[in-house]
């Protein structure tokens, strides 16, 4: 079959079953594995020709890779070390090391338990990350903590890379540690001469390249540097992907990343998808069929251990137990760079092809569980239950500083949530003499209040106890600003359990499931969905110079569309120039000196408006600003008269103001 008919058979059954299983929740990706377990040649064999798509799918591994280098230049990966090093760290190296555990227990060569766990160490960062998007959890306590041990794992990669094809010679032989230190010292030097060698060549290219005026160009040079440096990385011994992420790591340091990223990603979609395909190729049905149990125990491995490991590692970040049974969850299953290091490791004779079917075939069934693990996990509290009382032995030091701060008090306002909303309401009340105390479930963020000298306590709020350590039964109100939807409610749920008569006040990020919130008892909610849009529906309006009467009536609209609110509108006048109907008309300021005409008189006196066609604004007398009943104030000598008109006027009546002739005479022969 010719490759295009290959492609064409392959993106038609990809559509049809991805659409299919759009109807039921699953996302994409899991339609493509399928798509690939069903025209591979374990199943309907209508695709004939792997290695042509595996080729193909591994163009997609360079792009996802560079994509991924898009996403991290130097300045980045410092600033979000020390969020993601410690917790991405336990979570790779206690789930490689227990693996490689055991596999050694179970009679496997240290190579190959090295490799396995590796492999069982890594997740799929397009999967949980494209499931968490859609979701809204990226923000959400757990999702902060996947998305930084995702960063991790895909850090790790480069090692792991360099490592696998050196493990054929045995980890026994002093040889191989000593070729590993050599790929390792090959890297730092390949690193630190593509990025000093690069650091002004680059962007200079890419100035170049962007005075042509030409995309093509520009998009031409972005698969040069991307397919060019993986080509050079892979001829000093290292692999193609290594410098896929560099090349990625080199773009994102110039001005430049954001188009380029924009116009990889098209491409990148597209090999990436036949990379998922390619994947699905290798699960075998009849292998299911025949090796059910040990297949269902290496299923059970990746969600019942991983899923373990990675909840332990989140505890010991001190995130709460919801947060920590979340990020196990989401992080439970095979990752794609996994399959990458299995095709390495069977090109190198580390493992061996025909053993590790049962390892794809469990790891492709965890990537299918993933999207409906994720979405029925918040409801099952067992699990996060089972966390509690290791939750309450690491913040019970908080838990007794939260009480003495409460104590006694009954006139506090209870914050819960100290992003940038929290920390502005937290300031301001501070400001004004308010007690108030925050609870915040990131360590990070309770780090940095405690810098900037705010009461915030490290605090699960969906638990009594820490909103009885607050004292929330004896508070002013309680003002919840998290982004996790469904931690507001099991919040509002445990408030209302509790008998709470204090005012609740609600941010959420969307409007939709608000009036779940007040179900139980009154809460007030703000939704930034909506405030966001009547202040860009305000400031178009405005721009569009659509009179004010007529915003505050399409906002009141809106608002009765959507949600009411006590706020009302209010929007800074557009300056004279922004009208453009009066774009002619100009302000001039005018001084009343001894001896004019116009001392002693009003305007409406002076009969100015209908004489001269100029208006008087305002007067400054001394430091007063005089706006109002102007029509009958007489000028005073010193008077600073702004008036508005248009040129001629304006130079019609200056010399009222002057009583120095020639500016008289000047001015009346314009």
């Amino acid at each position: 079959m010719h490759l295009l008919e290959e492609i064409t058979v392959i993106a038609t059954v990809s559509v049809l079953v991805t659409l299919i299983l759009g109807r039921l929740k699953l996302p994409v990706v899991a339609g493509l594995v399928l798509s690939g377990a069903l025209v591979g040649p374990k199943a309907l064999s209508l695709a004939h020709d792997p290695e042509a798509i595996e080729v193909i799918a591994e163009v997609g591994v360079i792009f996802l890779l560079f994509t991924i280098g898009l996403e991290f230049s130097l300045t980045r990966l410092k600033n979000i070390f020390r969020q993601v090093a410690l917790g991405g760290l336990l979570q790779v190296s206690v789930t490689a090391l227990v693996t490689s555990s055991v596999c050694l227990a179970l009679g496997l060569s240290v190579p190959e338990a090295v490799v396995y766990g590796f492999v069982f160490a890594l997740s799929s960062t397009a999967l949980v990350l494209r499931t968490l998007g859609e979701r809204g959890e990226l923000d959400a306590p757990h999702g902060r903590f996947i998305v930084g041990t995702l960063i991790f794992q895909d850090l790790c990669i480069v090692p792991m890379v360099l490592i696998v094809p050196l493990l054929a010679n045995g980890l026994d032989k002093p040889e191989t540690w000593q070729a590993i230190l050599v790929a390792l010292g090959k890297a730092i030097l390949v690193v630190t001469f593509l990025f000093a060698s690069s650091r002004k060549l680059v962007p200079m290219l890419f100035r170049l390249v962007n005075s042509s005026r030409s995309n093509e160009v520009f998009i031409l040079t972005v698969l040069c540097l991307c397919i060019g440096t993986a080509y050079l990385t892979s001829l000093t011994g290292l692999s193609l992907a290594l410098g896929a992420f560099l090349a990625g790591m080199i773009v994102a340091d110039t001005d430049f990343r954001h188009r380029a990223m924009g116009d990889i990603l098209p491409l990148r979609d597209v090999f990436v998808s036949f990379f998922f395909v390619s994947l699905g190729m290798f699960f075998d049905f009849q292998l299911l069929a025949d090796k059910p149990l040990e297949i269902g125990l290496l299923l059970l491995a990746f969600i019942g251990g991983k899923g373990l490991i990675a909840i332990l590692a989140a505890s010991l970040m001190r995130f709460p137990p919801r947060a920590a049974w979340l990020a196990g969850v989401g992080l439970a299953q095979f990752g794609e760079f996994g399959f990458v290091i299995l095709q390495l490791a069977i090109h190198e004779g580390v493992v061996l092809e025909s053993e590790i079917g049962p390892l794809l075939n469990a790891g492709i069934l965890s990537m299918f569980l993933t999207p409906l693990l994720v979405y029925k996990a918040p409801h099952f509290t067992a699990g996060e239950r089972a966390l509690d009382p290791l939750a309450k032995l690491l913040r019970a030091r908080t838990a007794e500083e939260l009480e003495d701060r409460t104590v006694g008090h009954s006139d506090h306002v209870v914050v819960i949530g100290y992003g940038l909303a929290g920390r502005l309401l937290t300031n301001s009340l501070s400001r004004l003499k308010i007690e108030a105390v925050a609870l915040e479930m990131n360590s990070d963020n309770v780090e940095l209040g405690r810098r900037l000298g705010d009461p915030v306590y490290y605090a699960d709020a969906t638990s009594e106890e820490a909103l009885g350590h607050a004292h929330v039964e004896t508070c002013r109100a309680i003002v919840i600003m998290i982004n996790d939807n469904q931690a507001i409610e099991r919040v509002v749920s445990t408030i209302a359990r509790m008998k709470v008569n204090a005012p609740v006040f609600v941010r959420t990020q969307y409007m939709r499931g608000s009036e779940q919130l007040s179900r139980e008892m009154p809460v007030n909610v703000v939704a930034s969905e909506v405030e966001g849009g009547l202040e860009i529906l305000s400031l178009v309006l405005r721009q569009l110079e659509i009179p004010r009467n007529i915003i505050v009536r399409e906002i009141d609209q809106a608002r009765e569309e959507t949600m009411h609110s006590d706020r009302e509108h209010s929007s800074s006048p557009l300056p004279l120039e922004a009208h453009a109907g009066l774009k002619d008309l100009k302000v001039e300021k005018l001084l009343v000196t001894e001896g004019s005409r116009v001392i002693g008189k009003s305007p409406r006196a002076l009969d100015l408006a209908e004489t001269s066609g100029v208006s008087i604004l305002a007067i400054r007398r001394n430091e007063t600003l005089l706006v109002h009943r102007l029509a009958d104030a007489p000028f005073q000598s010193g008077d600073l008269v702004y008036c508005i008109g248009n040129d001629q006027d304006l130079r019609t009546v200056t010399p009222w103001f002057d009583d120095d002739k020639a500016v008289q005479q000047a001015d009346a022969h314009g």
